[in-house]
């Protein structure tokens, strides 16, 4: 019976130990993704994970950043962003959810975050009609991202994307911008890899391209 017991109990480590090493394999590959094809097949492996991983925010997390980021690569083609920025509602909203918000500040700095880039992706949609509404529910992410973790990279870098992009007579900075960015950059050299959130290299040194 002891042996049946222990049997059962090393299966049931593989498997966690297997679906642990699927989503490392799936951010590993979230970390060289470039294209809307990319992302479109990473948001459906980090969708069917969610399944396998039921109490995990992760999988969720990951889906709803991969429909941010295509809405961002689309972000001068707004017919094509909808259907993208809904999933990604829903996926983040999933995310948050799985969250003790009293406990797990952190995560939910990186949650907010990314809500506040799915809401961007809807001003792209038409910014005349969804502008005000989508920023302000944007702006709110991200100050509550930041209010919760005042040092989170990846939030600092949507700001310093936001006060880049944002007209000068409506509150862009394009000097504060570049401050964000390299303050970003230089927090994320001490992230660590593996299926927490490091995402923002790649982001921010684009950005920083921008004032050479």
């Amino acid at each position: 019976m002891k042996k049946t017991i222990l049997f059962f109990m090393l299966l049931l480590a593989c498997a966690v130990s297997a679906m642990a090493q699927t989503l490392d394999e799936a951010v590993h590959k979230l970390d060289n993704a470039a294209s809307v094809k990319d992302y479109e097949a990473l948001e459906k492996t980090f969708t069917a994970l969610s399944a396998q991983q039921p109490d995990s925010w992760l999988p969720w997390y990951y889906a709803a950043y991969c429909n941010a980021k295509i809405g961002f690569l689309y972000q001068d083609d707004g017919d094509k962003i909808e259907p993208y920025s809904v999933k990604g509602e829903e996926q983040i909203g999933r995310a948050q959810a799985l969250l003790d918000s009293a406990k797990q500040r952190q995560e939910l700095s990186e949650v907010l975050t990314v809500a506040s880039m799915v809401n961007r992706t809807k001003v792209f949609i038409n910014p005349m009609t969804y502008g005000r509404k989508y920023g302000m529910l944007s702006e709110k992410y991200l100050q509550q991202a930041l209010q919760l973790q005042p040092e989170n990279p990846r939030a600092l870098f949507v700001r310093a994307w936001v006060k880049y992009y944002t007209p000068k007579m409506w509150g862009g900075d394009k000097p504060l911008a570049k401050e964000l960015a390299e303050k970003s950059l230089g927090l994320l050299a001490k992230d660590k890899s593996g299926t927490a959130p490091h995402w923002g290299k790649v982001e921010n040194e684009a950005l920083l391209a921008k004032f050479r």
